[in-house]
């Protein structure tokens, strides 16, 4: 596990089902067994290499008779799937009724395939370790629930169109994920626009932002750069970036000229 990701709940969660494997006597194989899992993944598991799903959290949890005691983890846990900067984010995502947008580097996680996001993880510098790689592409496909979620959250994109033409991963790759975005753009409660290269204006010169409404009617901005990225509660800041986007989407193709702007990308891809 690299240091980024290291923040010691994976290696309480593993101690503690050491202890309760130990207490129950029974031995990696036969847990793995109960659980549906390999021997070497209970060991990696135990050791702290690898984050468990919830799903397996629970069943262990029952398998071991350990009254929640692992179930109290969960919440943890699943934090520790993502990098550092992206935890407090990930948590608001999972309950946010709206979610708003605005990339520039790659294609946002949320639309990401499977291929294309091996791609994005395997250019990491410094270079990260195939587990590690493994479990955040795991991660980042798990919070692709957020689209199924009830009642539907308002979701929006903007991405520039660079973004959709730079070939990640290869061809094969591009056109899968470009795809990607044509199934999910047609999808009621999500809008995908387009903002060409060659347009002469641009609200939001500044960078890729994010912008947030909780159930509670709390807006917030989260503002992702390199090792500093932040969530901003306050009422200016988040009007500022609202007012950018805003403007911004007005600025892009419509939704449905976007889509039709990436079906004549797959078609030259």
């Amino acid at each position: 596990m690299s240091e980024e990701q290291g923040t010691g709940v994976p290696h309480i969660f593993g101690r503690q089902l050491k202890r309760l494997r130990t207490a129950a006597e029974m031995g990696r194989a036969e847990l793995g067994s109960r659980t549906g899992y390999s021997e070497s993944t209970i060991a990696s598991f135990e050791q702290g290499r690898r984050i468990p799903s919830a799903e397996f959290i629970a069943r262990a949890d029952e398998v071991l008779g350990a009254h929640g005691v692992l179930l109290e983890l969960v919440e943890e846990m699943e934090r520790a799937q993502y990098p550092p900067f992206f935890r407090d984010a990930a948590k608001l995502e999972r309950e946010a009724v709206e979610w708003h947008v605005y990339d520039t580097r790659v294609v946002n996680g949320l639309l990401q395939t499977e291929d294309y996001a091996r791609s994005v993880f395997t250019m990491h510098r410094p270079v990260l370790d195939e587990e590690t790689i493994g479990q955040r592409v795991s991660a980042r496909l798990a919070r692709q629930q957020f689209f199924s979620r009830k009642p539907l959250p308002t979701t929006s994109f903007v991405i520039e169109e660079s973004v959709l033409r730079r070939r990640l991963g290869g061809r094969m790759v591009t056109r899968g994920q470009l795809e990607q975005i044509l199934l999910i753009g047609q999808r009621r409660h999500v809008e995908i626009q387009v903002m060409p290269t060659d347009r002469e204006e641009h609200a939001a010169l500044t960078g890729p932002f994010t912008l947030i409404e909780t159930k509670e009617g709390r807006r917030i901005a989260y503002v992702e750069a390199y090792k500093h990225s932040r969530l901003f509660t306050d009422r200016g800041t988040v009007r500022e970036l609202q007012e950018q986007y805003g403007v911004l989407r007005a600025q892009a193709l419509t939704p449905r000229e976007s889509l039709a702007f990436v079906e004549k990308l797959l078609g030259e891809t």
